[in-house]
């Protein structure tokens, strides 16, 4: 199984919905930086279950343990190990689906490719897997202190925020439970919601994510594009099926008259279009982009579908379930997004002296 993330600074995790614990191992982290650990922890409780009444109502702590690589509140450039413990399983909930599959879940593939899977909150497959990713991205948000990351959730459904997002406030993002920094349009996002969840129903929506203070150059010109590295940061995410940058697909609509971007004469550029990234490298314009979320596969009520034998069978969803996961994706979006430019900036150090 790959699951390393990074090419210079990686994390290899483990960990499953309802085994002991998560955690992970992040390697090639600089020695000598001082470590906020309670900013750590700051970005798991944005992260975790159970927040509001709009998402799964799961109980964890989700508090983070470090077991290396920090000493005396620094960094040792040695390997950085930490754990995350699960506390609230009840994994009984999913007994019902030890030989069913869900529909647009994990469970008919992960059985066909490995003969064997953890049924209990989806294992490998659940969520919770992210929890690591976000230890890792605030690590590296340390790391690059001057770089300012803002992710928001920019529509739910066919609710959106209509507002550029050189017209919002970002203090304001968490300052309601659907993260959307926008207040009237966040209201009308959480009655949606909440309507969802009453039907037993769930529904998708969008993160976008605005990134500034790049330094130019981060990135490289062939395999390891910018764009490329943080549109798969992002499509790794679980349910994440689209991610669009700059101009996007709108881009494909226009003419070269209309899309360039044409230079000061201090090397910024009059218009951004190219969503901070040409060539695949950073040229110092904000960074922004658009992640898509589908509605979580796991819905509480009854669907056709098929078991272990091929036989036809009624599923339903049991337990706790988020009715929409853009809410608690920023934090994640945020993370990666992190750890991508820190894998780059840390790269991009081994070329100059």
């Amino acid at each position: 199984m790959f699951n390393v993330l990074g090419n210079f600074l990686t994390l290899s995790s483990f960990g499953e919905s309802h085994g002991e614990a998560y955690g992970g191992i992040i390697t090639n982290f600089p020695a000598g930086l001082e470590i906020d650990i309670e900013k750590v922890q700051l970005e798991l409780d944005r992260r975790k279950p159970g927040q509001s009444a709009i998402v799964t109502q799961r109980k964890e702590g989700d508090k983070v343990r470090f077991l290396s690589g920090i000493f005396d509140g620094k960094s040792t450039g040695t390997p950085i190990g930490f754990i995350v413990e699960n506390e609230n399983q009840r994994s009984k909930d999913y007994d019902h689906i030890a030989q069913a599959y869900r529909p647009s879940h994990a469970d008919y593939t992960y059985d066909q490719k490995y003969g064997i899977r953890d049924y209990r909150g989806g294992g490998k497959s659940s969520a919770r897997e992210t929890l690591n990713w976000v230890v890792a991205g605030a690590l590296a948000k340390q790391l690059l202190p001057e770089i300012e990351i803002n992710a928001y959730v920019s529509s739910v459904g066919e609710i959106f925020c209509e507002k550029p997002y050189q017209d919002l406030d970002f203090s304001k993002t968490e300052n309601n439970i659907v993260r959307c920094p926008d207040e009237k349009t966040a209201e009308r996002m959480i009655e949606r919601i909440k309507e969802i969840k009453k039907e037993g129903n769930t529904i998708g929506g969008t993160v976008t994510c605005i990134i500034k203070n790049v330094p130019v150059g981060l990135g490289e010109p062939i395999f390891n594009k910018l764009h490329a590295e943080l549109g798969k940061a992002m499509l790794n995410i679980n349910a994440c099926k689209g991610f669009e940058y700059g101009s996007g697909f709108c881009g494909a609509k226009m003419t070269g008259k209309e899309h360039n971007d044409l230079f000061n004469q201090d090397g910024t550029t009059q218009s951004n279009l190219s969503g901070g990234i040409q060539g695949g490298i950073s040229n110092g314009m904000d960074i922004y982009f658009r992640a898509a979320f589908k509605p979580v596969a796991t819905i509480l009520r009854p669907q056709e579908s098929i078991n272990k034998d091929g036989e036809s069978v009624t599923v339903e969803g049991k337990g706790r379930h988020d009715p929409c996961v853009v809410p608690r994706a920023v934090p994640i979006v945020e993370s990666l997004a992190a750890f991508v430019l820190a894998d780059m900036y840390l790269i991009n150090k081994t070329r100059k002296l």
